[in-house]
């Protein structure tokens, strides 16, 4: 059986096999790691593990330390520039990538020839799930910098024999007359720039329901895995809109199946777990937790991600029975405001205000006005802004139950997102 053959068939396989498997996988690799890998050789010692016969069962798997970003981060500063998270010598090497550093220093993570294959595995499931076929012509729609995404992607076009349609170097209209131009079938972008390049059709007379894209998958933020923001792209691009995750340090971890009941995990790949941020404990719903299993020279074990999601194990109708995280990634588990006592997950805002047909971009502030907290929820209005604004601030309400002040804006006065949107900002910080 080939890789291929067997990845299909583990996607189908009962619960209990497939975690079999995974413990093996997971096996193999700290067979490969422990020892030539500093950082993890040193984390397992004092945890009292030796070698991967220590990690025989789920317990004692779940007994293993967590991994953060924040401890790679200082790994890699106390021994740059890769730190000691390497398993391999410096030239087996071939690929360098980095986080976005939003939230700190970006931290560089290295792929041999074989982890980098395995990333375009990983994507090649993607796009087989979402129906995409050597017949497809992908256009990727963003600069193709040192972020990993767009890279790893282009691989997994590759494997599967599309054609891949490069989007760097061009403006969002040049963008648009090479989909035309190309009759590209198939969107690679974040769903706030596929929103921005259907807003820039609309006013160039360019009409994107009719065109040749039929598929648009989207990753970066949580917008595809809101019905909200889906549907408002499925309309605009006449296409069928499937959500992704993934990321530098983890691999691309997530897809969509044609039936989108949640994201599931591509478990052959990953394992994943869910956990309540506070205690650490097992939960239904809390902070992703990942281990990839084919990046033996970069690997990550137990890695919180800060991502939030709810999972779900029951088998899928369209026959899978890996794990799917309902809704997807809801968002991030830092980035949960409390507004009046109530917590406000940005997710759940844009999902509201993108049910508003005449709302188009908006941005939020919250700040405290005289000892109380204030929500103001800026929008850029097509039609009557009196009525937007109106079912706005009642849709908020009754969504969140939170009084919100919305406020239209001159239309183009909002700022427009390539990569990950950030439309929230609290002026109660710093």
């Amino acid at each position: 059986m080939d890789a291929e053959a067997f990845g299909v068939m583990m996607e189908t396989v009962g619960r209990d096999a497939l975690e079999q498997l995974q413990l093996r996988k997971f096996q193999l690799v700290v067979d490969q790691v422990l020892g030539p890998n500093e950082f993890y050789t040193q984390r397992y010692a004092e945890a009292g593990i030796r070698s991967s016969s220590d990690i025989s069962t789920w317990d004692a798997f779940r007994r293993l330390p967590f991994t953060t970003k924040k401890e790679l981060s200082a790994d890699q500063g106390a021994n740059p520039p890769y730190g000691t998270n390497l398993s391999f010598p410096a030239n087996s090497y071939v690929k360098i990538h980095q986080t976005s550093g939003t939230t700190g220093e970006p931290l560089r993570c290295l792929d041999t020839v074989e982890s980098w294959d395995w990333w375009a595995e990983c994507w090649a499931k993607v796009f087989r799930a979402c129906g995409v076929t050597a017949e497809d012509r992908i256009f990727y729609a963003f600069s193709f910098g040192p972020f990993i995404g767009f890279w790893s992607s282009y691989e997994g076009a590759r494997k599967i024999g599309a054609l891949a349609v490069p989007g760097g170097g061009m403006s969002s209209f040049q963008r648009l007359r090479a989909i035309l131009a190309n009759d590209v079938t198939v969107l690679v972008c974040t769903p706030t720039y596929a929103l921005h390049l259907a807003e820039l059709a609309e006013q160039e007379g360019i009409d994107l329901a009719g065109c040749s894209v039929r598929t648009t998958i989207h990753a970066g933020e949580p917008g595809a895995g809101l019905p909200a923001t889906r549907d408002r792209i499925q309309r605009a691009w006449g296409a069928t809109t499937f959500d992704h995750a993934g990321a530098t340090e983890v691999g691309a971890w997530g897809f969509e199946c044609a039936d989108r009941t949640g994201l599931h995990v591509n478990e052959g790949e990953f394992i994943v777990e869910i956990i309540d941020p506070e205690t650490q404990e097992a939960a239904t719903e809390g902070e992703v937790v990942i281990t990839n299993l084919g990046r033996a020279g970069f690997p990550v074990f137990r890695y919180r991600t800060g991502d939030r999601a709810k999972i779900d194990t029951s088998p899928c109708s369209c026959g899978r029975t890996f794990a799917r995280l309902e809704g997807g990634v809801i968002g991030r588990v830092d980035d949960v405001l409390i507004v009046r006592g109530i917590n406000v997950f940005p997710s759940a805002v844009e999902n509201v205000i993108r049910s508003i047909p005449e709302i188009g971009e908006f941005a939020v502030d919250i700040d405290r006005q005289h000892e109380l907290d204030e929500m103001v929820i800026r929008v850029e209005v097509t039609g009557d802004a009196e009525h937007a604004v109106s079912a706005g601030e009642n849709a908020i309400r009754n969504a969140l139950n939170l009084r919100a002040r919305v406020v239209a804006v001159q239309t183009g006065s909002l700022p427009r997102f390539d990569l990950k949107a950030r439309r929230f900002t609290d002026h109660r910080k710093g």
